[in-house]
């Protein structure tokens, strides 16, 4: 049984070597940046044998090495684990308490790269020029990483601009289109299918193999939007983030 408070999690077995500790079901900012904060515990712990540890929404997935902490199997690593980490848990206070980074990226919106933004101002009750002050207004929290490598589901949108997802998703969504999908918006890494309505785009490159990290925008981080122009986003898109 899920247990009802928002520090101690409930534990789910996935498969031999993985669990997912789990804090709710729905998308809560306090719940989300409990969960930040006890990925951030466990990343100090450096608890021997946690080969990953992947924070979402409610949850967070911790892989981990089998043999390194029991011999018996899953049930008694499970059990071992949970010995380790609920200390751990238990000692951080509610909410994400460390100082998040904070990210200004720059977004143009409409016309070839904002190809929903009318449909979306139009639902809003709002024009164009306001909806674009409203979607930046606000500080976002990267919630998770996402549906495709980099992809970060941001947590703020203002509920006036909550939209469902489009009834035919495109094929095809240009890398760096931020876009909005329900009561989230988002940024499209790369080339992707998707159906989420597209507001414009930023020039930054959000996933890049070769670069360390990979993902530029991490779990936590804080990202405000700020509008640019056409001419500002061809000179960024050429120049890089």
């Amino acid at each position: 049984m899920l247990r009802q408070s928002r520090r101690m999690p409930q534990w789910e077995a996935l498969g031999e070597s993985a669990v997912l500790l789990r804090w709710g079901h729905t998308l809560d900012a306090p719940i989300n940046a409990t969960v930040h904060a006890a990925a951030a515990a466990l990343r100090r712990a450096c608890l021997p044998g946690v080969e990953d540890i992947a924070p979402a929404y409610a949850s967070l997935l911790l892989r981990f090495d089998l043999d390194a902490w029991s011999a018996g199997g899953t049930r008694d690593a499970l059990g071992a684990l949970h010995d380790a980490i609920e200390p751990l848990l238990a000692a951080q206070p509610d909410g994400n308490t460390m100082s998040p980074r904070e990210l200004r990226v720059p977004v143009c919106y409409g016309g070839a790269h904002g190809p929903d933004l009318a449909d979306v101002a139009r639902h809003a009750g709002l024009s164009e020029h306001a909806l674009i002050a409203r979607h930046c207004a606000p500080l976002y929290r990267v919630a998770m990483l996402g549906f495709a490598p980099g992809f970060p589901y941001l947590l703020g949108l203002d509920a006036t601009l909550h939209m469902p997802r489009r009834a035919q998703p495109r094929v095809i969504v240009p890398a760096g289109s931020v876009a909005i999908g329900g009561a989230q918006t988002g940024i499209y890494p790369n080339t992707l299918p998707g159906g989420w309505h597209l507001l414009g785009r930023t020039p930054w490159r959000l996933f890049d193999a070769t670069r360390e990290p990979a993902c530029l925008l991490q779990p936590g981080d804080g990202v405000r939007f700020v509008a640019v122009t056409a001419d500002e986003f061809a000179a960024q898109e050429r120049a890089g983030p």
